[in-house]
């Protein structure tokens, strides 16, 4: 299955964000993106919107026991933290247009670090290490697009502040049926609360 550590924001935060993402649509030449995220739609779980921490991509089945104990080691060696979102970027020329993160980001990339990490230490192919960029995606483009007036939009950009108190183990099921603009399901499948926050 494909898998993936991740930050959840909560339902206020997402809803923040979901307003923001409203006015963005609206800007000339959003249909050109396809924006992540189901506002509206019940989350149920789902990680719609979410900090990936790590991606392991293709996961076997044989070897998602250790990777969720390790994971569930590594939450538990981390204290919660403070986390908002703020502000904007992209990555690609615009093939990527993010909401950042403010808050205790040396928290987060150390949670990033872990759950990598956990990922390598369970037998999960990584590739190479990078440095974490806490970034929350909300809208793709195929081709490079000019999206500065996006990032501009979201320069005043800033959700109610949270405490993270949870790890997640979230699997992706890519689409299938061909739908153009049609995104990822997300399925949380795991949740390791951080310290003693659980």
């Amino acid at each position: 299955m494909r898998l993936f550590a991740a930050v959840l924001p909560p339902e206020d935060v997402t809803a923040a964000l979901a307003a923001e993402v409203a006015a963005l649509r609206k800007l000339p030449g959003a249909e050109r993106l396809r924006w992540t995220g189901r506002p509206g739609r019940p989350r149920g779980g789902a990680a719609d919107w979410h900090f990936t921490l790590a991606f392991y991509g293709e996961v076997d089945d044989d070897l998602v026991p250790d990777l969720s104990a390790r994971l569930e080691r590594a939450a538990h060696r981390s204290a919660p933290f403070g986390l908002a979102l703020r502000g904007g970027g992209q990555f690609g020329h615009g093939r990527a247009l993010w909401a950042g993160a403010e808050g205790d980001l040396a928290a987060l990339r150390l949670l990033a670090d872990r759950a990598e990490s956990a990922g390598r230490k369970a037998g999960v192919e990584m590739g190479g290490h990078r440095r974490y960029k806490p970034h929350l995606t909300v809208a793709r483009s195929r081709a490079a697009y000019d999206v500065r007036p996006y990032v501009e939009a979201l320069d005043g950009f800033t959700s109610p502040a949270w405490t993270v108190t949870h790890l997640a183990l979230v699997r992706s099921d890519l689409p299938r049926s061909g739908v153009p603009g049609e995104q990822p399901r997300y399925e949380t499948v795991a949740r390791s609360p951080l310290g003693a926050s659980g």
